[in-house]
C-alpha cells in the first residue's frame, strides 16, 4: 500500500455529491431529493441499560450525542426496540431543547419484543406501522421523526402497504423522509414505486461486501444512499471482543470458538497495514467503505456505534484518510472477504433478511 493521504474526504471525482471546503467534512445528500448529512452517522444502539453490548453508562452515552451533534454529525440512528424503548428514551433527553434543532433523527420500528428481551418477530402491517411511529414520537419527545424505516421485511406484510403507511405519516407532517433496512433489490424498487426512498441501512464492511452484487447497482440506479452500519463488523476488525454473556456478539457465528480465532487473524492483517501506515485499523476500515461505496457511484454515510466520546472521536479522525484505488486493492488483498468464517447473524437471524436472499 502506498503511503496513505491525508484528507478531508475520499477521493470524490465519480461522486459529485461528496465535496469539501476549507479542510472541512462537508455534508453529502442522503439520497436523491433526501436531507444534507454530515458524511458520519452515530448509531445509540450500544447506548444505555440493557443495550446489546451490554450495559452502558447513560450519562456517556448522552455526553457522546451531544460531541457529535457539537462537531456536526447530524444524523442520530436508534430503533424503537433497542432496550425495548429505553434507547428511544435516552435520545430524548439527549436531544431535549435546543438540541433537537440540530439533528435528524433515524428510527427503526417493527422488531416485537418480549418482557424478558426475546425477538418475536416483525409487524410491519399499516396500523402497527402508525402505532410505533406514535409511541417513537412520546418516548423521543418530538413531534416528527426525520427518517422512518421498517428495520426488517416483514413477510406477512407487502412492502407497498407498510411504506405507503409511512407516506400517509409523512402527509400530516409526522414523517419528513421514508428509508429502508436490510431488504434486497426487488424490495427496494418496490418500496421506491410508492414514495421516494432516501437511504437503505445496511451491514457493509471490509468483510462484508454482499451488497456490491445486486444492492449497490440498485441503490445507484434509483439513487438511494446507503446509511451503513457495521464497518467495523461489531468491533472484529478492530480487535474487540465480547464483553460478557449480554454482549449480543458472544452469540454471533464470527465471534466465538474456531471461527472467532480465524477471524481475528484477519483482523491482525489489518492492524499490521494500519501500523505500517501510521493509523489505527478502524480508520482504515470506516475509510475503506467510504470510498468502496463512491467507487461504485452510491454515497455512503458510516453509522458508528460510538458509546463513548473517545470512540467518536477516533471515528470522525478517519475522515482524514483518503484512500486511492490502489490502497483499496491492496486491503481487499490482504483482508479478502471471502476467508471471512461465519455468518453475520445467527442463522434464525439470517433467514429474515430480505438482503440475503
Amino acid at each position: 500500500m502506498a503511503a496513505l493521504t491525508l484528507a478531508v474526504m475520499t477521493n470524490n471525482a465519480s461522486n459529485p455529491n461528496l465535496q469539501s471546503t476549507d479542510n472541512q467534512p462537508s455534508h453529502v445528500s442522503l439520497g436523491r431529493g433526501g436531507p444534507r448529512v454530515f458524511p458520519l452517522a452515530l448509531g445509540c444502539m450500544g447506548m444505555g441499560a440493557g443495550s446489546f453490548y451490554g450495559n452502558a453508562d447513560e450519562a456517556e452515552g448522552i455526553a457522546t450525542i451531544h460531541a457529535a451533534l457539537d462537531a456536526g454529525v447530524n444524523l442520530i440512528d436508534t430503533g424503537d426496540f433497542y432496550s425495548t424503548g429505553k434507547n428511544e428514551l435516552l435520545v430524548g433527553k439527549a436531544l431535549a431543547g435546543s438540541r433537537r434543532q440540530g439533528a435528524l433523527l433515524s428510527v427503526k420500528f417493527g422488531a416485537l419484543r418480549s418482557p424478558d428481551g426475546g425477538f418475536l418477530g416483525y409487524d410491519a402491517r399499516p396500523a402497527a406501522t402508525k402505532n410505533a411511529l406514535a409511541h417513537s414520537l412520546s418516548r423521543l419527545g418530538v413531534d416528527y421523526i426525520d427518517i422512518y424505516r421498517p428495520a426488517r421485511l416483514d413477510p406477512n406484510v407487502p412492502i407497498e402497504d407498510t411504506i405507503g403507511a409511512i407516506a400517509d405519516m409523512v402527509k400530516a407532517g409526522y414523517v419528513r423522509y421514508i428509508g429502508l433496512s436490510e431488504v434486497g433489490p426487488e424490495t427496494i424498487r418496490r418500496a421506491a414505486s410508492v414514495h421516494p426512498i432516501v437511504d437503505l441501512q445496511i451491514e457493509y464492511a471490509l468483510i462484508t461486501r454482499g451488497p456490491e452484487k445486486e444492492i449497490f447497482p440498485t441503490l445507484s440506479e434509483l439513487g438511494i444512499a446507503t446509511t451503513a452500519y457495521g464497518v467495523l463488523s461489531r468491533g472484529l476488525l478492530t480487535g474487540s471482543r465480547p464483553q460478557g454473556p449480554n454482549d449480543f456478539r458472544a452469540h454471533l457465528p464470527r465471534f466465538h470458538g474456531e471461527n472467532g480465532d480465524k477471524n481475528r487473524m484477519l483482523a491482525d492483517r489489518l492492524a499490521a497495514l494500519a501500523t505500517s501506515r501510521g493509523v489505527p485499523a478502524s480508520h482504515l476500515a470506516i475509510a475503506w467503505v467510504r470510498a468502496k461505496a463512491n467507487a461504485q457511484n452510491v454515497t455512503a454515510i458510516p453509522t458508528i456505534g460510538a458509546r463513548t466520546r473517545t470512540q467518536l472521536q477516533d471515528a470522525l479522525a478517519a475522515l482524514r484518510v483518503s484512500l486511492s484505488a490502489d490502497d483499496l486493492a491492496e486491503l481487499e488483498a490482504a483482508v479478502p472477504a471471502s476467508e471471512v468464517v461465519g455468518t453475520r447473524y445467527a442463522a434464525p437471524q439470517m433467514a429474515t433478511l430480505d438482503s440475503e436472499k
